[in-house]
């Protein structure tokens, strides 16, 4: 059933450059995985990392790909970092709440040389008490 749902869906931007529909600056591909330039980059160098399957969130990937999609990663954070300074950021977002814009598992990766290029600050929260137990709990229940 969950294999149906993945051929169901729609084609993303992604997909299409995958397929070659849609030219892309391709950086690195393999049997699974493609790596590309964003058309919008925070600075030179700014790289995107998929996977070839459509899969919209990183969690839903099996081990298989998720193991290659992350080898790829490390591989192209090595080559922006040789390239472009020993800086970057690894972004990856899942869903829109997390403003996951393409739905189509993806990493950026960010070469930095100055702190004012992208504002990665939050809000931080504190626990109740004994509200840490709780959560941990939950977690530890859903992992599998």
């Amino acid at each position: 059933m969950l294999l149906a749902y993945f051929r169901e869906m729609e084609d993303t931007i992604f997909t299409k450059i995958v397929k070659g529909e849609i030219p892309c600056a391709k950086v690195y591909e393999d049997e699974k995985t493609f790596a590309f330039l964003d058309i919008s980059p925070v600075n030179k160098g700014h790289t995107l990392v998929i996977p070839k399957k459509q899969v919209e969130k990183f969690h839903e990937l099996d081990d298989e790909d998720a193991e290659a999609l992350m080898r790829t990663v490390q591989k192209v954070a090595q080559a922006v970092a040789e390239s472009f300074g020993p800086d970057y950021n690894i972004i990856n977002n899942n869903g829109a709440s997390a403003d996951q814009i393409v739905p189509h598992v993806h990493f950026h990766i960010i070469p930095r040389k100055d702190k004012s290029e992208i504002n990665l600050e939050w809000s931080t929260t504190k626990y109740e008490e004994g509200e840490q137990d709780k959560v941990l709990e939950k977690l530890k229940a859903n992992l599998s």
